[in-house]
């Protein structure tokens, strides 16, 4: 039995972080994401998961937790679905940053493999990153992932054989779940 992984992304963040770049950064959700994540806990607990798993964010765990609670079950905490090291840029307007750096960001899609926003991880990193955690995740049964936009993105690229300058394509909306069958990334982490 191969099993199924679903990814869910967190809902919309607290509106002060509206525009900013907030990788690495920790916050809670918006009216908005709270009224999403009671959506989204109250969807997903009818549903049994083997393992929940988070990156430790709040804007992660706390959705986690409430699935956990009212489906039944522990939650873990993997800092290896946090989102991306965006350095220096982090909590800093992408207004700002494209003011400053013109369009500098748009390595981001065309070197992935060598551009350090902010001096902090390269797409390349992320992407090597996720696929070790996905490797990580319990083999067989249903696995519920609460984490980022990022991490989604590089699993979602790597399974359609995509290259990571293609990555931007590949992440979902805040709240979307992707599901993917649990052998989708056979062997990733060693791309």
């Amino acid at each position: 039995m191969s099993g199924e992984v679903l990814l869910v992304r967190h809902p919309p963040v607290a509106q002060h972080w509206a525009g900013r770049c907030y990788g690495r950064s920790d916050m809670g959700w918006s009216r908005a994401g709270a009224a999403l994540a009671r959506r989204l806990a109250a969807e997903l607990a009818v549903e049994t998961f083997d393992a929940i798993v988070h990156s430790g964010m709040i804007r992660t765990r706390r959705l986690a937790g409430w699935v956990a609670r009212r489906g039944g079950g522990a939650t873990i905490a993997d800092p290896r679905w946090v989102e991306r090291d965006f350095g220096s840029w982090e909590g800093r307007s992408w207004d700002a940053i494209w003011r400053e750096t013109g369009d500098l960001m748009d390595r981001m899609m065309t070197d992935p493999h060598g551009f350090r926003p902010g001096g902090g991880e390269t797409g390349g990193e992320l992407s090597r990153r996720a696929l070790a955690a996905w490797d990580a995740l319990p083999q067989g049964g249903r696995v519920l992932v609460v984490t980022h936009g990022g991490p989604i993105a590089a699993i979602g690229t790597h399974v359609a054989g995509r290259p990571l300058e293609r990555m931007i394509e590949a992440v979902p909306a805040c709240g979307a779940i992707v599901r993917l069958p649990r052998d989708a990334c056979s062997g990733g982490g060693r791309r």
